[in-house]
């Protein structure tokens, strides 16, 4: 593939770290409007080159940033209902005020092949022992009003602090259903496999029919599947596991049918990009009866995490005491990726954090998947885009991130990736890669940048129009 460069327009500056980047149809317009949210609970929206305050949720946002400044929880998901135009429905995925909790585990985890007690930890005290709550919800925009919150669809208890999705809802244009992108739950290494075990929820892509009542405006908060009452369970179908971190899931037409993409954050090597087209979808209702009986659903979607992360086993990486430029790298949970070595998937494309080969880069986290269906920039026509947080190993003054792109072959064999060069000067400000999104039709993309690693410095935040 050739090098392509493209330019960044700037929308808009100063706003907070932005975490959702879509456009919809306002009732009443005719034209569509770009929406920004942000992790601290802000949602923008920008029509005519003026900005304004959709909706601000900053009072239902947890405390951010207590533990340093950087976190991964806040206001991570908003979707816009098919027919929002006419119903005004939305759906928000945020992190809960008045949630913190202690966490599950009190001290950092990381897992030691000799130590068969750190490959078979249990999530124990979940009532008390987690970091926060997570919740989806309904929302709607009444005509000539304010949006109101309608109901509430899940509440989550999560383990630790990070891992929790972003860009995490997104409706089916296949299904017509609302799908629901979260992590592993986090900390590193997915201490307690929560990914790759059925009844929990951690780790999975799930779709949300938000066309049944279930007649309960607040279901409790959980963890697995089995703990949701019934009318709930009856409305959730998972599609896929084995999910470390996901920004997003984004659907490309290809003749009658949609190219599904979605990304896996690596731990400490490989990102991946995943995409597939046929799926199993699997009732929650049925997978609580089967996976009594038989742990290992065939036929659903699997990443492959927690044993392997993209195109390798995961692996614990030391440096080398006589070689300090070298690297020791062990196979974490090597009985796990024997184990579901073909039944994953295979990544799409995989980029890593270090790579020597000249016109590759060291990646540090995989920010944003889009397809781009757009003819402004024909070298990335059909393909999928997509972001990386900043290029690795960079000096801190300089930080920037990283813009690239991939296809999809007919022959179904995976594929390379090459980078996209940008022009723009940000000057001596870092410029962290933080969201990417598209319009209605995927013919324009939009970047989200920040200019630090932290959600309480704010209002270092730039929405870029990626153009020729």
């Amino acid at each position: 593939m050739l090098k392509t460069k493209v330019s960044l327009r700037p929308i808009v500056s100063k706003i907070n770290l932005p975490t959702v980047l879509k456009t919809t149809i306002l009732p009443g317009d005719s034209v569509e409007t770009l929406f920004i949210a942000t992790q601290a609970g802000e949602i923008f929206c920008i029509a005519n080159g003026v900005i304004k305050t959709f909706l601000d949720i900053r009072p239902r946002i947890i405390k951010l940033g207590a533990s340093g400044g950087y976190d991964e929880r806040g206001l991570l998901g908003l979707a816009f209902h098919p027919q929002f135009y006419y119903n005004g429905l939305f759906y928000l995925h945020y992190s809960l005020t008045g949630t913190q909790g202690p966490g599950a585990l009190s001290e950092r985890f990381k897992p030691n092949p000799c130590d068969s007690g750190t490959l078979n930890l249990r999530w124990i005290n979940r009532e008390t022992r987690y970091d926060h709550i997570d919740t989806v919800e309904e929302w709607i925009l009444p005509t000539n009003g304010h949006p109101q919150k309608r109901r509430t669809l899940l509440n989550l208890r999560r383990p630790f602090l990070n891992h929790n999705g972003v860009n995490s809802l997104n409706f089916s244009p296949e299904t017509g259903q609302l799908v629901l992108t979260t992590g592993d739950g986090g900390s590193g290494f997915d201490p307690f496999n929560l990914s790759q075990n059925d009844n929990e929820i951690a780790g999975k892509i799930i779709e949300i029919d938000v066309y049944k009542n279930t007649f309960i405006n607040n279901p409790p908060a959980v963890t697995r599947f089995t703990e949701l009452p019934k009318a709930v369970q009856e409305t959730l179908t998972v599609i896929a596991k084995g999910v470390r971190n996901i920004p997003g899931i984004s659907f490309q037409r290809f003749y009658n049918q949609y190219i599904k993409y979605a990304g896996n954050v690596g731990q400490d090597s490989t990102e991946s990009i995943f995409s597939f087209v046929h799926n199993k979808s699997l009732p929650v209702t049925q997978l609580i009866q089967t996976s009594k009986y038989s742990p290992d659903q065939e036929g659903l979607i699997n990443f492959g995490w927690r044993g392997w992360e993209g195109a390798f086993p995961t692996s614990i990486i030391r440096g080398c005491s006589e070689s300090p430029n070298l690297n020791e790298i062990t196979i974490a949970y090597y009985d796990e990726a024997a184990k579901i070595s073909v039944m994953r998937l295979q990544p799409l494309t995989s980029y890593f954090h270090k790579d020597s080969r000249p016109d590759k880069f060291g990646g540090t986290a995989l920010t944003g998947v889009q397809p781009y269906m757009g003819n402004e920039i024909p070298a990335l026509t059909g393909s999928v885009v997509f972001t990386d947080l900043a290029r690795h190993g960079e000096s801190q003054a300089s930080v920037r991130g990283v813009l690239a792109y991939s296809r999809v072959r007919t022959d179904g064999k995976l594929n390379d990736f090459s980078v996209i060069e940008t022009d723009y000067d940000f000057g001596s400000q870092s410029a962290y890669y933080v969201s990417l999104g598209t319009n209605l039709n995927q013919t324009k993309l939009y970047l989200g940048v920040y200019g630090s690693m932290k959600v309480t410095d704010y209002n270092q935040g730039t929405i870029f129009e990626i153009v020729p």
